[in-house]
């Protein structure tokens, strides 16, 4: 069951870049996950105690962000979003909510440039937005040399779908996140995965990091 909340914040600003991700906000439409997989690191915070009961979609998240980034634009400071942190922003009920869509449209219109993190084939659905942002976005200084708005991430723990059913039981098979990381490829965007977690005794022998 999916609680409807209205969130106090929802633009995170960082004390510093992200090293690996390069976002300096992060955004998260959605609290917790219905992909459920076991290795997620909100287990461990207050909001995984329950993981069911405490999926919840914050409708008012595109108002609130519309607000917060038309703080950051009168003040130039052009950064990176990561979508999303702490949730999936193509989860299933994102078809339902298109809260995560509406953020795009938010996003293309004040034109900050985002990362998508993300293991959904849901994706494919926002291309036209996610195009849109990476052909306008405003990049800061540093960062121009990359010359791409947008960048997408899409993150494994394994290939093998059987150990994924355990591990990741409602998030798109590994054959169908490739299949859609080739898609987004061939669209032109700059795209590529995050092998995050390595599975220690599961998924990381020579042969499966290889693969």
């Amino acid at each position: 069951m999916v609680k409807e909340i209205f969130a106090k914040t929802i633009l995170n600003k960082h004390k510093r870049r992200d090293e690996w991700f390069l976002d300096d906000y992060s955004l998260n439409p959605y609290q917790l996950c219905d992909f459920n997989c076991v290795y997620c690191y909100i287990r461990g915070s207050k909001y995984g105690e329950n993981m069911k009961q405490g999926l919840a979609a914050k409708i008012n998240a595109p108002t609130l962000l519309e607000k917060g980034l038309l703080r950051r634009v009168k003040r130039k400071e052009y950064g990176f979003i990561a979508l999303s942190s702490a949730t999936e922003p193509w989860m299933h009920i994102e078809e339902e909510y298109k809260l995560t869509r509406k953020c795009l449209e938010v996003i293309a219109r004040f034109k900050f440039p985002l990362h998508c993190l993300t293991k959904s084939t849901l994706i494919l659905r926002d291309i036209d937005l996610l195009k849109e942002i990476d052909e306008n976005a405003i990049l800061p200084k540093d960062l121009e040399k990359l010359k791409h708005g947008t960048l997408i991430t899409f993150s494994f723990s394994t290939l093998d779908e059987k150990i994924a059913k355990i591990f990741e039981p409602n998030a798109p098979k590994p054959k169908e996140r490739l299949e859609t990381l080739q898609k987004i490829k061939e669209v032109g965007f700059y795209a590529g995965i995050a092998y995050i977690p390595v599975l220690p005794f599961i998924s990381d022998s020579d042969e499966q990091l290889k693969k």
